[in-house]
């Protein structure tokens, strides 16, 4: 009788360890955003038709949606973020712990805030400040902002576009802040103005020519 007991008060306290280890509930929806407050825990947060809103010290496992945006408060935590029609964006120390990736819409992370995995976008500006990115940059005909005391662990990747185009594109602007550092090769499959401050440190380059510049922004 005593084992028995002493099994099933384990049992409830390895349990009640768990529970208090985890997330809160996930909410899907079709369409309407998705708000979690200040301070409150949730799970798996999708939407079809409507943006998604982490408050201040929030947290959540994945945010998804179709048309909308990803706005993340400071010092919250995802785990991923994906939209297709969208902006991500993150507020100071705030951090995804994997990868955030839009179709059409601007990636930012404000000061402090960290993306451990990739950041990915077709059109749209990715830009960083004092921020980190622990995978690669990649992007079509997205500008590229790596702000000044930025780290990316990874790389860069402008990809040619698919498909024809009509009359004259214009060019990504891919900027290398000061004190930045891009640990990874910067690829280059088209035409890009790449500008990299006398102070920034990177990888190769392939595809493109650095222009350098000193002070604050080209």
């Amino acid at each position: 009788m005593v084992t028995r007991t002493l099994a099933f008060a384990l049992c409830v306290i390895f349990s009640a360890a768990a529970h208090a280890g985890s997330t809160g509930p996930d909410i899907d929806k079709v369409n309407g955003s998705i708000r979690i407050d200040e301070g409150q825990l949730a799970g798996d947060l999708e939407t079809v038709n409507g943006s998604i809103h982490l408050g201040h010290h929030a947290k959540a496992d994945s945010a998804d949606t179709v048309n909308g945006s990803i706005e993340i408060g400071d010092d919250s935590e995802l785990k991923s973020a994906e939209t297709v029609n969208g902006a991500i964006s993150l507020g100071q120390r705030a951090r995804i712990h994997g990868d955030a990736e839009s179709v059409n819409g601007a990636i930012t992370l404000e000061r402090g805030s960290e993306i451990s995995g990739k950041v990915s976008n077709v059109n749209g500006r990715i830009r960083t400040e004092a921020a980190r990115i622990g995978g690669d940059i990649e992007t079509v005909a997205g500008d590229i902002e790596i702000g000044a005391d930025s780290r990316i662990d990874g790389g860069l990747l402008v990809e040619k576009p698919s498909g024809w185009s009509w009359g004259k594109q214009k060019l990504p602007r891919v900027v290398i802040g000061p004190n930045a550092v891009v640990q990874g090769r910067l690829v280059f499959r088209r035409e890009v103005e790449l500008y990299v401050s006398s102070s920034a440190r990177i990888g190769a380059v392939d595809g493109a020519t650095a222009k350098p510049f000193s002070g604050a922004t080209p």
